[in-house]
């Protein structure tokens, strides 16, 4: 007897050791990502992180591996308190500016699009992992817009065409409705950043979404 309540006690010990380690080592809950039109890291993800269909979704795999399309809903800057622009440097908006998304980065014309109405009322759906109090703020690429070149601010227009605070969920996703701005043909992007509320959090979330209008 005197030799199994070390034993048992030691086990004990073990797994609570174990336990701790799990829940240090393991990721926060994430949140978050546009699902429609599907974002660059989604959309890879959806086609699967470790053999990626497309061209450029296995060339952001070939940069940043395949584990940041499995963090497909924390593609965040953990302290923007609403200064996005002068956080996160141009040509590396679409990664938030992190080196583990930098594969979402990739100048290119064939990352994977969306077909969307020229113009007109749209309701973008941004699907929610994990929600929080936040305003949503959608951007447009400009007329001129060149893929091939890494995206600047500068790109974007200077204001964004639908701001939204707290919109509802419906199906597991925010829904923005919105209203796309004439004056656009062809292939462009649709930035969004989600900023949260304080004191909730200053975290704020990005995604691109590549689009064919019209």
């Amino acid at each position: 007897m005197r030799l199994r309540r070390p034993v048992a006690v030691s086990a004990a010990l073990t797994g609570a050791v174990l336990a701790l380690s799990a829940a240090v080592v393991a990721p926060a809950h994430a949140h978050g990502s546009m699902g429609n039109p599907a974002s660059r890291v989604y959309r890879c993800f959806t086609e699967g992180p470790e053999n990626p269909k497309s061209a450029a979704c296995k060339a952001a795999v070939a940069v940043g591996q395949s584990r940041p399309l499995y963090d497909w809903d924390e593609v965040n800057q953990p302290n923007a308190d609403g200064n996005s622009r002068q956080i996160i440097p141009d040509g590396k908006l679409c990664g938030a500016g992190r080196d583990k998304y930098q594969g979402l980065d990739l100048p290119r014309a064939d990352w994977p699009a969306t077909n969307l109405p020229a113009s007109g009322a749209y309701t973008f759906a941004y699907k929610a992992t994990a929600r929080h109090p936040g305003t949503f703020e959608l951007y447009l690429t400009k007329p001129g817009y060149d893929p091939t070149r890494p995206l600047k601010w500068s790109d974007l227009d200077d204001v964004p065409f639908h701001r939204q605070n707290n919109p509802p969920v419906a199906g597991g996703a925010y829904q923005l409705g919105a209203t796309i701005p004439a004056g656009r043909t062809g292939r462009h992007l649709v930035y969004s950043i989600w900023q949260r509320h304080h004191p909730d959090s200053g975290e704020a979330f990005y995604t691109c979404s590549d689009v064919i209008l019209g």
